[in-house]
């Protein structure tokens, strides 16, 4: 079978499209021929080797943290999942990924795919859908009539957490830039922050019981972020730097997101219902993906994109 690994950490260069063994799903394991993988920010982290103290791989690796695909055969030991159902799943980090044409996912890890979307853009939901539902509610326990910022509603993380922050009765006010912000108005956000004509802090205008920061930044901007929340509020933060550096004295938290069958496939039910709109920016073969992590380090990824295995 073909698939994308890295043989050395480095720069977009080191990713290689080839052949490779396909794998057999030992005990617990199912393997699953691949529909789409996506692209998140991690893997640049995880392919340069800013990771390997807390995610040691064994090289070479194949990336892609987010699977959707197809049951091809179960292993001993697994019950619940035959060939031909739909899935998808957010993959160990340090496990051989899904940028390849099959790939071997713990029966623990897969949920039954949505129903109501094409199978390969159900790839855009598993890692950063997880990652706006533990934010939310797990770390900033959001509950109905509190109010929320989403400073950085424009990207894949953003638009689901606004979406989910709107349908648990949240007032939700999101930054995003003219691009994005007439989608992120359909989510249902009561106000949006063109943050590329005025900074955050001074456009905000008031405080918030939550402020979701999902956007690179400094010690000094996530202080400044800071202010914005009430006294009795919290800011919870996704990217870097962490959170507990930076805002001293004000109660904070740092999301790092983890796989969650369970929740995934509430996030899945939401999506068959109506409620959570799961949005592809691009579609590219996986023989670009090198490609694909250049443009993203360059900053010229047009959004949410999906990496789909030749057929």
């Amino acid at each position: 079978m073909k698939a994308v690994r890295f043989h050395e950490y480095g720069d977009s260069g080191v990713l290689r499209y080839e052949e490779v063994d396909r794998p057999v799903p030992g005990p617990g394991q199912v393997l699953v021929r691949v529909a789409a993988t996506s692209f998140n920010p991690i893997d640049i982290a995880i392919r340069a080797g800013l990771m390997r103290m807390t995610m040691p791989l064994t090289l070479p690796h194949v990336p892609g943290l987010d699977l959707a695909g197809t049951v091809a055969e179960a292993g001993p030991e697994v019950s619940g999942w035959s060939p031909g159902e739909r899935v998808v799943a957010f993959l160990p980090a340090i496990a051989p990924g899904a940028a390849a044409e099959y790939v071997l996912a713990p029966a623990n890890v897969l949920t039954a795919a949505p129903k109501t979307i094409d199978l390969a853009d159900a790839a855009a939901l598993p890692v950063v859908g997880l990652t706006a539902w533990q934010a939310l509610f797990e770390d900033a326990g959001l509950t109905p009539g509190r109010s929320i910022l989403v400073n950085g509603a424009g990207g894949a993380v953003g638009g689901y957490a606004v979406q989910l922050a709107h349908r648990a009765g949240a007032e939700v006010t999101a930054t995003a830039s003219p691009r994005s912000a007439d989608r992120v108005r359909r989510y249902g956000v009561a106000r949006v922050i063109d943050h590329t004509a005025t900074p955050v802090v001074e456009a905000a205008g008031r405080r918030f019981d939550v402020v979701l920061n999902l956007v690179p930044t400094t010690p000094e901007g996530l202080a400044r972020l800071a202010t914005l929340v009430t006294d009795d509020g919290i800011l919870v933060n996704v990217t870097t730097p962490a959170v507990a550096h930076a805002v001293p004295g004000r109660r904070t938290v740092q999301t790092l997101v983890r796989s969650d069958a369970t929740q995934l496939a509430t996030l899945v039910a939401r999506v068959d219902s109506g409620d959570l709109h799961v949005h592809v920016a691009d579609r590219r073969p996986l023989p670009e993906l090198p490609q694909i992590h250049a443009l993203a380090e360059q900053g010229r990824l047009p959004g949410k994109t999906v990496i789909v295995p030749e057929s």
